[in-house]
C-alpha cells in the first residue's frame, strides 16, 4: 500500500473516532421517571418533547398501581417517578424509610363539593346535610376544602403534617352541618339525598359531573394535595432535576393539561 493512501485511511480512522467521541460527550443524558397510564402519561409523553431540546432523554416508565413507583425510585430502577401529593410521599417516607423527596409541583386534580340544590357553599343553610369520602386521607382533604370555605374549623394540628383529620377533630361547626360519611365512590350517588357533597374528580367525571360546571367550590391549586416530581433526597440539587421540573412547568406543558382535560386536571405550578 502506498504511503499517501495509508495516512489517508489513518486520517479518515482518526476522524471518524473523533465523530464517535463527539456523539457519545454529546448524548442526551437518560432519565427514568415513573408515573401511571392514563392521563399523566399522556402528560408525560408532552415533557419527553420538551425535555428532549434540553439534553434529557425521558424513558417513561408506566405503572398500574401507587406502591411500586416508590419502592422503585428508592432502589435506583428510576430516577424520577410523578404520580403522587405530598400527604401521600409523606406517609410512604414515614412507613418505609425512603429517602425520597419533592423536586417540583405538576397538577392538582381538585376535589369539590358538588349539589343538586344549591349554587354556591355559602349557600348551605342551618342543619344541612353534607356527605364526605370515609376513607382517612379523602376524609382529612374535604374536611380542609369545608374548612378553607369557612364552613367548620377543625382543631389546631389537625389536617396537617400527616395527622388526618376526621369528623371528631371538628372544632367549631357554625352552621351544624350534618356531616354523613360515605364511600368514596358512592358519594356521586348520595347528591339526591344530601344537600351537598364532597367528591374526588374521578368519582365526579364516572358520574358525568364536570368539575368546572358542576362544582360549587374546589380546592385551590396550591393544595397540600397537588401531584408531584419526586426524586431521590441525593439527586435533588443535581442539574438533571433542574432540567426536568422546567421541562414539565413549561407553558406546553401547561396549555396541554388545560387544553387536555378541561378543568380535570389543573396546573400547580
Amino acid at each position: 500500500m502506498q504511503r499517501g493512501t495509508l495516512l489517508k485511511l489513518l486520517s479518515s480512522a482518526a476522524a471518524s473516532a473523533a465523530f464517535v467521541i463527539g456523539s457519545v460527550a454529546h448524548a442526551d443524558q437518560v432519565v427514568k421517571v415513573g408515573t401511571i397510564a392514563g392521563p399523566d402519561e399522556q402528560t408525560w409523553a408532552v415533557v419527553q418533547k420538551v425535555a428532549k431540546r434540553e439534553g434529557l432523554d425521558v424513558k417513561i416508565v408506566t405503572f398500574n398501581d401507587y406502591v411500586q413507583p416508590n419502592a422503585a425510585l428508592d432502589a435506583g430502577d428510576l430516577d424520577a417517578n410523578s404520580f403522587q401529593h405530598q400527604p401521600y410521599l409523606d406517609s410512604q417516607v414515614k412507613q418505609r424509610g425512603y429517602k425520597i423527596v419533592t423536586a417540583g409541583l405538576t397538577y392538582i386534580s381538585p376535589i369539590g363539593i358538588y349539589s343538586k340544590k344549591l349554587k354556591s357553599a355559602k349557600d348551605l343553610t342551618q342543619g344541612a346535610k353534607v356527605a364526605i369520602p370515609n376513607d382517612p386521607s379523602n376524609e382529612n382533604r374535604a374536611l380542609l376544602l369545608l374548612q378553607a370555605q369557612g364552613l367548620v374549623k377543625l382543631k389546631a394540628g389537625a389536617g396537617t403534617n400527616g395527622n388526618n383529620a376526621t369528623t371528631l377533630d371538628v372544632a367549631d361547626n357554625p352552621k351544624k352541618l350534618k356531616l354523613v360519611e360515605l364511600d368514596a365512590a358512592q358519594l356521586p350517588r348520595s347528591l339526591g339525598d344530601v344537600d351537598a357533597a364532597v367528591i374526588n374528580t374521578n368519582y365526579a367525571l364516572a358520574a358525568g359531573l364536570s368539575p368546572t360546571k358542576d362544582a360549587i367550590a374546589r380546592e385551590d391549586v396550591h393544595s397540600p394535595y397537588a401531584n408531584l416530581i419526586a426524586v431521590r433526597t441525593q439527586d435533588k440539587d443535581k442539574q438533571w432535576v433542574k432540567k426536568l421540573v422546567a421541562a414539565y412547568q413549561s407553558p406546553e406543558v401547561r396549555a396541554f393539561i388545560e387544553t387536555q382535560f378541561k378543568g380535570a386536571m389543573v396546573p400547580s405550578f
